[in-house]
């Protein structure tokens, strides 16, 4: 299943469990360091939650996303935006035409990051391009690979390593590469895959799992219902808790990627 057939099918039900968490705007806006008053992109936007986070703090964005179903989300939640269909790499805007970007929990989903990277860079003026993705190191950390092995292998393998981004970022003509690690916490609002690491229940909701791509498109059912029935037993006798307290790791369970384009 490609990465538009993948969005259209969660987009329907995916704003009930996800949301722009506070913590991650917060970081996101410290590294984007965007002005007011300047135009600034959100790659791979989705529903827009980010975007509209973003623009909600006072600065003009636009968001970018190859899914129309969430895309329409998007344009409910705020039509002061401009919401572009289009693809990350070949994207309908003139050489610098943005101060900065950003891309949250999209690189998975785009087939040529190089190709995508190189757009960014041609579309920025000058500024920080800013990126929020996990990669396959901190992924197999994820206490999630106990109960559904098979489901977490095949999310890992699409995930782009650091150096591999770091590469492509270098290829595109970026500089300054840097990376901050960023730890789940217990109270965070955006129920993505990894947001249940403290709060092991959240998986057992049918409408989390439905908001979360590696859950909505897993083909192996059975995996899944095992899963969760062994994870509910778990969770019961609190043997959850060791098994969480196994994997802990200093890692990081996602990480801010952070270069910039200089003029």
């Amino acid at each position: 299943m490609n990465s538009t057939a993948i969005y259209n099918k969660i987009g329907k039900t995916y704003d009930f469990t996800r949301r722009a968490d506070p913590e991650i705007l917060s970081r996101l806006i410290h590294h984007l360091s965007p002005i007011k008053g300047l135009p600034y992109l959100d790659v791979g936007c989705g529903s827009g939650n980010y975007t509209d986070a973003i623009f909600k703090r006072g600065f003009q964005i636009t968001g970018i996303d190859i899914s129309e179903e969430m895309l329409r989300k998007a344009k409910l939640k705020n039509n002061s935006i401009d919401w572009i269909c289009g693809d990350a790499r070949n994207m309908p805007f003139l050489n610098d035409s943005f101060y900065g970007a950003s891309c949250v929990l999209a690189t998975h989903h785009i087939k040529d990051i190089e190709v995508a990277f190189q757009e960014v860079f041609r579309v920025i003026k000058n500024g920080y391009f800013v990126i929020f993705t996990a990669f396959p190191e901190q992924m197999k950390s994820y206490w999630l690979h106990r109960y559904f092995p098979e489901m977490m292998q095949k999310a890992g393998r699409v995930m782009t390593s650091d150096e591999q981004l770091g590469k492509a970022l270098s290829k595109a003509g970026f500089q300054n590469i840097k990376t901050d690690k960023f730890f789940v916490t217990k109270d965070l609002q955006d129920w993505f895959l990894q947001a249940g690491k403290y709060r092991p229940d959240i998986y057992l909701d049918p409408q989390v799992r439905a908001g979360i791509s590696t859950f909505a498109i897993e083909e192996n059912f059975e995996e899944i219902q095992c899963g969760c029935r062994q994870l509910q037993e778990d969770i019961e006798s609190g043997d959850v808790d060791k098994v969480i307290t196994s994997y802990e790791n200093d890692l990081g369970d996602y990480a801010f990627i952070v270069c910039k384009k200089n003029a």
